[in-house]
């Protein structure tokens, strides 16, 4: 199954978020079954790692709601409950420091992997994690742009409905 989602490679709290969005038809849902959690899984390389199963989908849906809390309103527990699931070990190899997660239940596995993404981006830039700023749309991204003033997760989408928009009120007057 090819990934059907607008909006793809950020980094993987905020892909996770992004398996809601709308479409001309009305709100999409990746992960309503499992066969959008297979596609969710191989778009960010953990099929091999994490079972397609109706267990991991409901631990994955739980992992995104309490991302969407933490990042819409600053609610830090159900992330924090997602996070007491594992652990990073970290190892020393030839190759040098190696960490590894830790999630002894495996259901947990790609909800926490997303949940520890998320204290990452935190910690790093937490202000250029954004929604995009078109009223319509529902996808996040992480803002990399050089000043940090991005607005849409996509010029070519939303930025491009936004400025016709407005052009076409302007005209109106």
């Amino acid at each position: 199954m090819r990934d059907p989602r607008p909006h793809l490679g950020e980094p993987l709290a905020l892909d996770l978020l992004n398996t809601r969005w709308m479409s001309p038809e009305g709100p999409r849902d990746l992960l309503a079954d499992t066969a959008g959690l297979q596609c969710w899984l191989q778009t960010n390389d953990l099929a091999d790692r994490c079972a397609a199963d109706e267990p991991t989908r409901a631990v994955l849906v739980r992992a995104r709601e309490a991302i969407l809390l933490a990042v819409k309103d600053g609610a830090l527990d159900e992330v924090n409950d997602v996070l007491e699931r594992g652990r990073l070990k970290r190892r020393l190899t030839d190759a040098g420091p190696y960490d590894e997660a830790d999630v002894p239940d495996p259901q947990w596995l790609a909800g926490w992997l997303a949940a520890a993404d998320l204290a990452r981006l935190l910690a790093e830039s937490p202000e250029r994690i954004k929604q995009c700023a078109h009223p319509h749309c529902i996808l996040w991204f992480y803002d990399s742009s050089k000043n940090g003033t991005r607005r849409w997760h996509s010029m070519t989408t939303c930025g491009n409905r936004a400025k016709a928009a407005r052009h076409y009120a302007a005209r109106r007057d």
